[in-house]
């Protein structure tokens, strides 16, 4: 049976602008692959009320999950989560549960939770609270898609929280092989391995170091016994190559 599928929507004009550099793409990839869901695709859009609704949309419709980071803060261009709501027809308020919440979080350390804070309570009615131990301001996953901070800490923390309760698949195996020659001359036996494994993914990535060129390529499969066999034909096919 095939793994369940994933998307990821990143949010933020600061992405987009090159300010700020995303790292929870990269974070989410890793977790997924070990827990056996494959992430197919991942979009970035900007604070903009109908790309976000319209990416919701789409990929709600094309994985089995949505993950989505940034958005969900205390000020105005925090517009994910009402626009998550958009997406799915649901009504978005301060709901009591987060709201109890972040009052908690904010007694003890003895700092108002003034209209702008109120903000991260705003969840769609039918969605259920994702745990934020970081900084307590909860994500929420209505649906298949999960609403989760852009801060890469509490993204990781959110992660951590909603990954146990997804069935997963088969964890994704890989073997990589260092060749030091152009994709030019390797490319001909590599189409063949890759036609003779076509359950495996086979990646060519190139490098050029000292003036010279290579490429590591990469075998990635679910069956272990497959990606080593398919790893020992290409180590016939370029002897003298490291692993």
């Amino acid at each position: 049976m095939a793994n369940p599928t994933a998307a990821m929507l990143v949010i933020g004009d600061e992405i987009l602008s090159g300010r700020t550099r995303d790292a929870n793409m990269h974070h989410l990839a890793g977790e997924l692959t070990k827990h056996g869901i494959d992430l197919r695709e991942v979009r970035i859009v900007s604070d903009d009320r109908e790309a976000i609704v319209a990416a919701v949309s789409a990929l709600r419709d094309s994985a089995d999950h949505v993950f989505t980071s940034g958005g969900i803060g205390p000020t105005h261009d925090d517009i994910t989560a009402d626009c998550v709501a958009a997406a799915f027809d649901d009504h978005i308020d301060v709901r009591d549960d987060a709201r109890a919440l972040l009052q908690a979080h904010y007694d003890r350390q003895g700092t108002e939770l003034n209209a702008a804070r109120l903000r991260m309570a705003r969840i769609p009615d039918s969605a259920t609270l994702i745990e934020n131990p970081v900084s307590v301001a909860p994500g929420f996953t209505i649906g298949n898609v999960h609403v989760m901070a852009g801060v890469p800490n509490v993204f990781q923390a959110m992660v951590a929280s909603v990954l146990p309760t997804l069935t997963g698949g088969a964890p994704l195996l890989s073997q990589s092989l260092r060749i030091d020659r152009g994709e030019g001359d390797i490319a001909g036996p590599l189409g063949e391995l890759a036609a003779a494994f076509p359950d495996l993914s086979i990646g060519s990535y190139p490098f050029q170091r000292n003036g010279a060129y290579g490429a590591n390529i990469v075998i990635r499969g679910s069956d272990g016994a497959r990606v080593s066999a398919a790893m020992a034909q290409l180590c016939d096919l370029f002897p003298g190559s490291q692993a």
